[in-house]
């Protein structure tokens, strides 16, 4: 189907949570304060490491380009979504759409990879000490958070570019509370076979890579932990990586469900609900779990407030 026999649509319409529209008002505060309380609390993350002495190493710097990438990432989807709960004009263009879809599939990539180094960094913290201030030098630590940057944001040049090509000849109304692939290429009146097998081959290349990476260092891991003689020297060793071991199961838990599988095969409302998981709540809860759980954080916040 050619774009000289249809009329091609300019701009989308997301309709958010049309089942919900009487509790706009409610979700709009709901999600508000989420938005809030996640800018803010990975900010004061950002800001204590980065004003601390004693939190200039190699764990802490990569935990700030997480800081970081929440922030941004957070900042792609949250701000549309407020307005359709409490405006009528919920269009979005087509630009607008493509440049959203491809930060969001940026900013997430980029957070398998972080994940996958951060990782690397507690295995090789844990399990060769001794040589851990020569294989993490600052220049490392530089080099594979610059990567985790450069490669997420090369890793959806493909997809974007595949779906962007597609023909959206009407309706426009997007299910959905931000531009996806799945929800885009259900929407699109040309063949989407290869579009769609591209993306899921990549997606799922990329996902299961990163998390077997991250799977394999922690198994390393656990495996030296064992070997620690006394029960507090153990609990100590895994309180330093506990933290992050969290964020991967969260995260890695929802986008498996959403991309390692044919984008036809589940509903846009269960989509939804895994979506706003790892859009919305592990980008919240990300501040909480680093803050409390990691006394080195509380103890420089405290002392930076004094």
């Amino acid at each position: 189907m050619t774009r000289t026999n249809n009329t091609v649509v300019n701009d989308f319409i997301l309709l958010g949570f049309p089942s919900l529209q009487k509790l706009y008002p409610v979700l709009f505060l709901v999600f508000l304060l989420i938005y809030l309380f996640t800018v803010t609390g990975n900010i004061l993350i950002f800001l204590t490491i980065i004003l601390s002495c004693t939190l200039q190493i190699p764990m802490f710097f990569f935990l700030n380009h997480l800081s970081a990438m929440e922030i941004v990432y957070t900042s792609v989807i949250m701000p549309k979504m407020l307005s359709t709960f409490v405006t009528t004009n919920k269009h979005i263009s087509f630009n607008s759409c493509m440049i959203q879809l491809y930060l969001f599939s940026s900013l997430g990539a980029s957070e398998c990879y972080l994940l996958t180094v951060m990782a690397y960094d507690r295995f090789i913290a844990i399990c060769k000490p001794l040589h851990y201030s020569a294989l993490m030098t600052n220049l490392k630590s530089f080099q594979l958070a610059s990567g985790s940057w450069v490669g997420g944001f090369l890793s959806p040049v493909l997809p974007v570019t595949l779906i962007s090509k597609l023909v959206f000849c009407g309706p426009n109304t997007i299910n959905y509370f931000y531009c996806d692939a799945q929800p885009l290429l259900r929407l699109s009146c040309s063949r989407t076979d290869l579009t769609e097998a591209i993306i899921t081959i990549l997606a799922s290349g990329l996902i299961f890579t990163s998390f077997l990476l991250t799977v394999l260092s922690y198994m390393f891991i656990i495996l030296t932990i064992l070997k620690i003689p006394t029960a507090n020297g153990r609990k100590k060793t895994f309180s330093t990586c506990a933290s992050h071991l969290i964020v991967v199961i969260m995260y890695y838990g929802t986008i498996t469900c959403m991309y390692m599988q044919p984008m036809s095969s589940f509903s846009l409302e269960i989509n939804k609900v895994l979506s706003l998981l790892y859009t919305v709540v592990t980008p919240m809860l990300n501040p909480i779990i680093y803050s409390l759980r990691n006394k080195e954080i509380k103890k420089a916040f405290f002392k930076i407030l004094r």
